[in-house]
């Protein structure tokens, strides 16, 4: 399957907030706003309680006013859920804009990821990740890249979904690092990788990327960092965030609303983030995990 790239451009409808949902301060110490990066696995749009709405995803996500959105296990033109392009539909009741990559096509119908955003941005790369040799019927993975503009200063957002098997996750994190995703010239700091790596703390995935970014609920000042699925009772933390240097974690927070629970069979993860100039955030990445 070829999973190319598109890149859909989205209305300005906004809609209101979900059920049960805060809307929490953001203002930063000098008196703007603090960005917000959301990754979140809405699985086709397929709520716990068995119904299709991608609207309904869409007030879980407005009710946190991101920045920044990270989706993945998007349905655009499937029979099984209506034909409706969701990764659109989303992004115009958000008042967004759309990049989307198609991990998975067969005929008209596609299967991916995006990132939605309503700052200044380009999609960069979108290609597929790899596999494992001798099974061909694994689900294809992929990823896509995109450069958002935020207060003038270019951050570099990339969004993953990774494979279910150790071998092939490992496979697709080693291609991350490598020379035409964080590694690439162009991909220069400050950097946020973002999605669902089924990947525990645990894992080997988890630990390699570890060793070259940060994540995110890690530094947050919780106590403990929170799972995130199943929704419904959530006991495992395989979406995360990872940042570069050049960006601070205010705060994290794993969506909890009654409606949250049930839009998906994931819980969204919210970050809210500074860029630092300079050499003012952390030592280094060998200090750090060291």
């Amino acid at each position: 399957m070829d999973p190319g790239p598109l890149d859909r451009s989205s209305g300005s409808n906004c809609i209101g907030t979900a059920d049960g949902a805060e809307r929490s301060s953001r203002r930063s110490p000098k008196g703007g706003q603090v960005p917000r990066i959301l990754t979140y696995n809405v699985h086709r749009c397929l709520g716990t309680d068995g119904r299709l709405s991608p609207m309904r995803i869409a007030d879980v996500i407005a009710a946190y006013e991101p920045d920044i959105v990270a989706l993945q296990e998007l349905d655009v033109g499937r029979v099984r859920t209506g034909g409706v392009d969701q990764a659109h539909a989303i992004a115009q009741a958000l008042g967004m804009h759309a990049h989307f990559h198609a991990s998975m096509r067969v005929l008209e119908e596609e299967y991916g990821n995006a990132i939605l955003t309503h700052r200044p941005s380009k999609l960069v790369k979108a290609e597929a990740l790899p596999g494992l040799a001798g099974k061909p019927r694994l689900e294809p993975r992929g990823a896509l890249w995109a450069s958002v503009n935020l207060g003038g200063a270019d951050i570099q957002i990339i969004n993953t979904h990774l494979g279910l098997r150790r071998h092939e996750r490992l496979a697709q994190v080693n291609a991350l690092l490598g020379p035409h995703w964080l590694g690439h010239q162009a991909c220069r700091e400050p950097v946020i990788l973002l999605g669902d790596f089924n990947a525990t703390p645990r894992s080997r995935a988890y630990q390699r990327l570890k060793g070259h970014l940060w994540d995110a609920q890690a530094l947050a000042r919780t106590p403990t960092p929170r799972a995130t699925f199943p929704s419904r009772l959530p006991m495992l933390r395989i979406d995360h965030v990872f940042i570069s240097r050049g960006i601070a974690v205010q705060r994290v927070e794993t969506i909890r609303t009654p409606l949250a629970r049930i839009a998906s069979d994931h819980l969204p993860l919210l970050v809210e983030f500074h860029i630092v100039h300079g050499k003012a955030h952390q030592a280094g990445l060998a200090h750090a995990h060291g």
